[in-house]
């Protein structure tokens, strides 16, 4: 499955086949703030799945003697060459720093704040990041629950 598409088609997975679906053109792009080394390595497995994606997918790893006016500052830098694309913004743990920096990014742009940020919830919305921001923040939240299930063990 491929994140890249013509103007006039997604292509979609369902049971191993390729199926084309009409959508009219659109994309947001994923920006992930969270403790450092998180948000690039789940940057890096997502590009595993959909390499296609490398220029949607935005990772932000906070130092832990970062000062918080300098993340900010870069994840400001991060969004500039495209301010009007809207940012479904993802970060780890509510009240810290990267979160605190996010939900500031997230006043200044056509955004939406994400917490719990994990490696289903950023797959879904990059599978589907030609979802309105609304409907992509949704998934989002389904991607990251759903994604986290108690298994059995086969002893």
């Amino acid at each position: 499955m491929s994140c890249a598409a013509s103007e006039d088609e997604i292509p979609s997975v369902v049971a191993g086949a390729i199926i084309q679906h009409e959508y009219p053109f659109m994309s947001t792009r994923i920006l992930i703030i969270a403790h450092a080394p998180l948000a690039t390595a789940l940057r890096d497995c997502a590009l595993h799945v959909f390499p296609e994606c490398a220029e949607a997918v935005i990772a932000i790893d906070v130092p832990p003697q970062e000062a918080p006016e300098v993340t900010f500052d870069h994840a400001m830098q991060s969004l500039l060459l495209d301010a009007s694309t809207p940012t479904l913004v993802l970060t780890d743990v509510i009240g810290a720093t990267p979160a605190n920096v996010a939900q500031r990014v997230v006043c200044t742009q056509d955004a939406k704040l994400v917490a719990g940020v994990n490696l289903p919830m950023l797959l879904r919305t990059v599978c589907y990041r030609h979802e309105n921001l609304d409907e992509l923040t949704r998934r989002a939240l389904d991607g990251g629950t759903q994604g986290v299930i108690q298994l059995n063990s086969s002893s």
